[in-house]
């Protein structure tokens, strides 16, 4: 599976981003994807993901009400639908994958390369 993360960039506090992560290759019908960041000098942190074939998803609590996940299976993408960015969102978001974990780990068996959120105040 390749994943291709798209739709970082700088933005105002307050204001809103969409990250997109075209996923290619053999994925199944039970494979999840997800949304990791990571801040310059902290550890990679869970965001949201989502399961594919039922749209089940999870959020971090300090993103809940302001960023929401979603999929398009018919170009096998998933998008992080950002608002009300706050400067402490600033990182390198990470898109994931994998065939059958679903959670807040980092267990995904698949990585895309990141994308810049810079949120500024």
């Amino acid at each position: 599976v390749q994943l291709q993360a798209s739709g970082g960039g700088l933005v105002q506090a307050g204001g809103s981003l969409r990250l997109s992560c075209a996923a290619s290759g053999r994925t199944g019908s039970s494979y999840a994807m997800g949304w990791f960041r990571q801040a310059p000098g902290k550890e990679r942190e869970f965001v949201a993901a989502i399961r594919w074939s039922i749209g089940t998803t999870l959020y971090a609590d300090y993103v809940k009400g302001r960023f929401t996940i979603s999929r398009d299976n018919a170009k096998n993408t998933v998008y992080l639908q950002m608002n009300s960015l706050k400067p402490e969102d600033t990182a390198v978001y990470y898109c994931a994958a994998d065939r059958t974990y679903f959670g807040r780990g980092v267990a995904y068996n698949y990585w895309g390369q990141g994308t810049l959120v810079t949120v500024s105040s």
